[in-house]
């Protein structure tokens, strides 16, 4: 039986402890919280890990069966619960990181305590949302003795996520010489020019039939109005549906030129998170389906998605892998995000009965 009430309690505990991904504090200060949750409802205690500063939290089995997998870190700075407060109203659950994805973590707790056995793990993790650089060494770890992961990010549009993108992140930093703008402009190497010129030719690398994006993100150059800039600097997101093309594009964007003459361009970053590809989840998506069935909740539908979770890394390692499994609800990212009330308990549920059949 899933109780609701308490549901809804350790989300509302969980979301209003705010866990920016930069701040390490508070990081820390959510662990502690989602560590007392679990010791609430599961009678025990997981271990706090730290690596290079930053601690995530292991719960369960070291060599799991099954995972389940979530982080407890958000895009929110901290402050943003009195301007978003946590709130119910109707069907709608509101608050800072409720969809992506404190309420799918707490779902993933109550699922447990429904399914109970020691051959299940919960890992936790904070840096999802800059890059899981502290954390996929873990996350490696505790899927490589098991069944199945089942990651606790949020449905799309109510489905189960069977298929990710893989990302790259590149910075491209031009390298110039500054000079007076007014003066002796002709002196100067202008590298906001070059970094002009390559935003538009970065894009050609990018394979639409293939469903591969280079996206220009954030751009920085210059310091002040009457000089000429020494530097520039531009990030780019790249995602794309194969590993091969997550090379291509690393090949091309690491011989990316600039006209401007004398110009010295540097490129850093790489390849971030490998795709999660749909063979990795057939088997637990049809899982879902079968669980569906035995308790006779509503059908549940597949989606592939463009967005990375560190499902990716699970299923690049070889463990059949399915996300989407936590909260239904919208608006990851936004101040509209918001959580469906009605569904949290089917959602339970169906988490239960995934862990109970990948056991048995």
């Amino acid at each position: 039986m899933v109780d609701l009430k308490a549901v809804l309690q350790d989300m509302q505990t969980l979301i209003e402890v705010e866990s920016p991904s930069e701040d390490l504090k508070a990081c820390l200060d959510v662990v502690i919280t989602a560590n007392q949750i679990l010791e609430n409802r599961l009678g025990s205690k997981g271990k706090l890990i730290e690596v290079a500063g930053r601690t995530h939290l292991w719960w369960g089995s070291d060599t799991p069966q099954v995972l389940l997998l979530g982080h407890l870190d958000t895009v929110w700075p901290l402050g943003s619960i009195s301007e978003i407060p946590f709130n119910v109203a109707s069907d709608k659950l509101t608050g800072p990181g409720c969809v992506d994805m404190k309420c799918g973590v707490v779902q993933g707790i109550h699922a447990i305590k429904l399914a109970l056995d020691p051959r299940i793990a919960l890992l936790l993790t904070t840096d999802e949302e800059i890059g899981s650089k502290t954390s996929r060494a873990l996350i490696e770890k505790a899927a490589a003795s098991a069944k199945g992961c089942l990651v606790l990010e949020c449905a799309q549009d109510g489905a189960l996520k069977i298929a990710r993108k893989g990302t790259s992140d590149y910075k491209i930093i031009a390298h110039g010489l500054a000079s007076h703008a007014g003066l002796e402009p002709e002196k100067g190497i202008n590298a906001g020019v070059a970094i002009s010129e390559i935003v538009l030719n970065i894009q050609k690398i990018a394979n639409s039939d293939l469903g591969t994006t280079v996206t220009p993100t954030v751009i920085h150059a210059g310091t002040t109005t009457n000089t000429v800039p020494a530097k520039a600097e531009l990030s780019i997101d790249v995602r794309s549906w194969s590993i091969a093309e997550q090379q291509r594009v690393d090949l091309e964007v690491r011989k990316i030129t600039s006209t401007v003459p004398d110009i010295k361009i540097e490129v850093t970053g790489g390849i971030n998170r490998p795709p999660m590809e749909k063979s990795m989840s057939e088997s637990l998506y049809q899982l879902a389906t079968e669980v569906v069935k035995d308790l006779e909740l509503e059908s549940i539908g597949a989606a592939e998605v463009g967005g990375a979770s560190d499902g990716n890394f699970t299923a690049a390692l070889g463990t059949k892998t399915i996300d989407g499994l936590g909260a239904v609800g919208a608006g990851s990212h936004a101040k509209t995000e918001w959580v469906s009330v009605t569904d949290i308990e089917p959602r339970v549920k169906l988490l239960a009965g995934m862990i109970s059949k990948l056991l048995n």
